[in-house]
């Protein structure tokens, strides 16, 4: 007599134990369709849709207006992080609902007396020499020149000043240009750099050969209605962010992520009703958050979405240092099958290592997955590379880290005020991985083949399954996870996670 294989997700989550996301595996399904068929939009909140599952986590190492913009362009959405001052963060949201496609909005620019050296340390840290050149050295300045490589690729003395190399016959855009009708002035005057100016000749912007070549489609971009990229802010419950709050909407603040490790609280349930009184188009997301009473309470104050994980990241040390938290896979399940009755949506926030934690993520029942190491390392996720021992690295902190809390991280775990901080995360780094004009479609790829691998088109299917019990699981001993993994070779290489 035929039987189904496995275990229903409720009969795995429901038992008592806590499961992390190695503790077990999907079993497949029937595969009656293309992996190009399969399709990943799904809800961030109640009102948000996004092309594909991926954020990017507000941690100071890991999403600025950069990560931002990129995450929104591949589909996605970041959020900035708040370990910085009012005015700084909402210049990042700025930027973010400013960028157009292809056109630099907050190009560097130089002075006529910097020198050389000055773009020797650009290029040295960002890669790039092309620089505009206006009178006092600021965006929104009178353009006077340009300095490219070939201005100074055979110049000796680096001490020369700027005002004796630059090129002055400009090739310059009006501001209001098209992106096709400045592709055409590059290409005929065969510049790298294409300087875009206001009536009276201040710089507005720029546009690069370069970045119109990697940026020249992105078809599934996140963007509000006006057209602009969908961004995202954390905030946290104190009063003064309230301020902070207003500075971000007035930049055009898509969705707020109210910030704290353990979101279960008076504070968060008043910021939430403060959010929703002042702003209420805009979407909330509360947490962190591990259990169905916890989501019960978010719910019930207003939240559009959920955060959960407590102590599950990889810099993250809440379970160990507080003994309070939930293994990851547990948590998503039992939050995610409490919130689906009220259609709201859960993120999964830490424990995501490989596109193999993804898939198991969205199998539990969450609509979207929070990166933060997964993203760290990138050339897009703030700080400069370094080198340690020949590999190329970069920063990456937990925000519960000593280091971070004294920077205003500490906001997020009740601690700014006290004298005595008791770290929750840890410093360290992480290999450099490239782009996310590469790495993100490389994971989306990852998760298309997940989604055929267990006969499931898209993700409301893939919750639609979990609830029918027609989607199975099986929980793995040590072994297993031994034998799923790479073994019993000498050597290998593995180019991406």
């Amino acid at each position: 007599m035929f039987h189904l294989d496995g275990l229903a997700g409720d009969t795995i989550f429901s038992k008592g134990h806590g499961y992390t996301y190695d503790d077990f595996i999907l079993l497949p399904g029937h595969i009656d369709f293309d992996v190009n068929e399969t399709e990943l939009e799904t809800k961030l909140t109640r009102q948000i849709t996004l092309k594909n599952p991926l954020t990017s986590s507000p941690m100071d190492t890991v999403t600025e207006s950069k990560m931002a913009i990129t995450m929104a362009l591949l589909g996605g959405i970041g959020f900035i992080h708040y370990n910085n001052t009012l005015e700084e963060q909402a210049e990042q949201v700025r930027q973010v609902k400013r960028f157009k496609n292809g056109f630099i909005a907050e190009p560097i620019v130089l002075s006529p007396q910097h020198r050389i050296k000055d773009i020797d340390e650009i290029k040295r840290t960002l890669g790039y020499s092309g620089i505009p050149i206006t009178e006092d050295g600021s965006l929104g300045s009178k353009l006077i020149g340009i300095v490219t490589s070939r201005d100074i690729d055979f110049v000796q003395d680096r001490e020369k000043l700027l005002s004796e190399v630059m090129t002055t016959d400009l090739v310059v855009a009006n501001e209001g240009v098209s992106l096709e009708e400045a592709n055409k002035l590059l290409r005929s005057s065969k510049k790298g750099k294409l300087p875009i100016v206001d009536k009276n000749f201040r710089l507005v912007s720029l546009i690069s050969r370069t970045d119109l070549l990697k940026n020249r489609d992105f078809p599934f971009a996140s963007k509000d209605n006006d057209k602009r990229l969908l961004v995202g802010a954390a905030v946290s419950t104190r009063e003064a962010d309230r301020d902070r709050l207003d500075a971000l909407v007035k930049e055009g603040l898509n969705v707020v992520v109210i910030d704290s490790s353990q979101g279960d609280s008076v504070y968060q349930t008043e910021m939430i009703a403060h959010v929703k009184y002042h702003y209420p188009e805009l979407q909330v997301i509360a947490g962190n958050i591990v259990t169905a009473s916890q989501a019960k309470h978010l719910i019930d104050a207003g939240a559009d979405a959920l955060r959960i994980g407590m102590g599950a990241g990889s810099i993250c040390t809440t379970q160990k240092v507080m003994a309070v938290g939930r293994p990851q896979a547990t948590a998503v399940y039992q939050c995610a099958k409490y919130a689906k009755d009220f259609n709201v949506p859960v993120i999964a926030d830490g424990g995501i290592a490989n596109i193999g934690h993804i898939m198991k993520a969205l199998a539990l029942g969450s609509s979207c997955v929070m990166m933060g190491g997964m993203l760290a390392g990138t050339e897009e996720a703030p700080g400069e590379y370094f080198y340690k021992d020949g590999v190329r690295l970069k920063k990456y902190r937990g925000m519960g880290s000593t280091e971070a809390m004294n920077d205003g991280g500490a906001k997020r775990y009740f601690a700014d005020r006290e004298r005595i901080k008791v770290a929750q995360g840890v410093s360290g780094s992480v290999v450099d991985k490239g782009s996310l004009l590469s790495y993100i479609p490389y994971l989306i790829q990852g998760i298309r083949q997940g989604l055929q691998d267990i006969g499931t088109r898209t993700i409301p299917t893939v919750h639609k399954s979990l609830y029918s019990e027609e989607l199975r699981f099986e929980l793995r001993t040590h072994a297993a996870q031994a034998e799923g993994d790479v073994h019993h070779l000498y050597s290998y290489e593995m180019e991406m996670v």
